[in-house]
């Protein structure tokens, strides 16, 4: 059980559950009725993505200074309370059922589902 941070479109492995994207676009090209068969996401969660323009700032943060701006920022976003009791409501899942959530970006580190994963691991979630 617990929560695996993964690349959307990526391959599923076993076990990973419903996957969830915390994406602010559904992926290009791709009818939504294939959306999990092709190894997106089961159900889409844009409430635990930047806001557009913070998305902007995230993709072109090129030094560390600027990626911790960014980070900074994602982290007052997520203190919203749609975000936060959503993040609050899956820690307390990640003990009882496995799932996944991710992001299209190549680099976990260079995106915010790594800001994600330490949001749920400082509310106690259950991280593979």
């Amino acid at each position: 059980m617990g929560i695996r941070i993964v690349r959307l479109g990526t391959p599923r492995t076993a076990g990973e559950g419903l996957r969830l994207g915390t994406v602010r676009r559904p992926p290009r090209g791709v009818p939504k009725t294939e959306f999990a068969k092709r190894d997106f996401y089961d159900i889409w969660l844009p409430n635990l993505s930047p806001s557009a323009p913070l998305m902007g700032q995230g993709q072109a943060a090129s030094g560390e200074k600027a990626w911790a701006a960014f980070k900074r920022k994602f982290h007052a976003e997520m203190k919203h309370p749609e975000a936060s009791h959503l993040l609050d409501l899956l820690a307390a899942l990640s003990h009882q059922t496995a799932f996944s959530l991710g992001c299209y970006c190549e680099d976990e580190n260079h995106c915010h589902r790594s800001v994600l994963r330490e949001l749920l691991a400082q509310r106690g979630a259950a991280i593979d």
